[in-house]
């Protein structure tokens, strides 16, 4: 059936909350068996359990995205159980608030190493998987509007995005002899923990005086004129797990209310 997930195996990274708990709850809806992959295991077997609760298929593991052997052993119990792997999401992902001035070496090498070391790992470990099978497959990278555009008091995330949009555009182009295809897609400004975490950043550093101050000037710019929740973003990512969009690959989907338009 043309568009349908059914029955893929799908792991998604940084699936324990956020827009990863949302991307896996409407695959698994759709009828995919999800693995709900995460550094931290609690968040992700209580996503999983409430995934089983509501008649879906998903089981709960634990990543660190930017550890090689780690990412493997997630693979191996993946295929252990289901029997193969089909889509790959390569979504987890950490932020931080901090003035262009103010990042340090260890503040870059921190995102660094989980947003753009960790999809490359993510990327090549699903990769010699789906060779293995020698049936194909789908690797979906998370980018953002800051994989487009450079943001002052997000110079480090900016690099680590734009770093995502880069290797999947060279995994795309080195991996489609194998029918295996590689997008990633931008969110824009998604009502999650991870704004709250840079909310309360926001006025730690002086930079706002109240709570959801620094969400809501950030989204100004909205064409939409509404920040966004989960659901709006796994329309185009469970389109992008789909048969449907077997003819896409190499490219980044901005799925941001119309934040960048490119």
């Amino acid at each position: 059936m043309s568009g349908s997930v059914n029955n893929k195996v799908v792991i998604v990274t940084g699936s324990g909350r956020g827009i990863g708990a949302g991307i896996a709850a409407d695959l698994a809806a759709k009828g995919a068996k999800v693995v709900i992959a995460d550094l931290n295991a609690e968040a992700a077997q209580q996503t999983a359990a409430k995934i089983v609760s509501d008649s879906g298929n998903a089981v709960a593991l634990s990543v660190d995205v930017s550890d090689r052997e780690s990412v493997q052993a997630l693979i191996g119990e993946t295929v252990s159980r289901f029997g193969r792997l089909d889509v790959m999401f390569n979504n987890a992902g950490i932020s931080q608030t901090c003035p262009f001035l103010e990042v340090t070496e260890a503040d870059f090498d921190r995102i660094m190493k989980i947003n753009g070391l960790g999809v490359l790992i993510g990327t090549q470990e699903a990769a010699k998987q789906m060779i293995k099978q020698g049936n194909g497959g789908k690797i979906i990278n998370t980018a953002s509007i800051a994989g487009k555009q450079g943001y002052p008091l997000f110079a480090h995330y900016c690099a680590s995005k734009f770093a995502v949009v880069a290797i999947t555009q060279a995994a795309a182009r080195a991996l489609a002899e194998h029918k295996i295809t590689v997008n990633s897609f931008g969110p824009g400004v998604v009502a999650t923990e991870l704004w709250q975490q840079l909310d309360r950043e926001f006025m730690e550093h002086g930079l706002t005086s109240k709570p959801e101050q620094a969400i809501n000037e950030f989204s100004q710019s909205i064409l939409l004129g509404r920040v966004s929740v989960p659901k709006d973003i796994a329309g185009v990512t469970t389109f992008l797990a789909s048969d449907a969009s077997d003819y896409i690959t190499g490219q980044t989907v901005m799925v941001d209310g119309g934040m960048v338009l490119i």
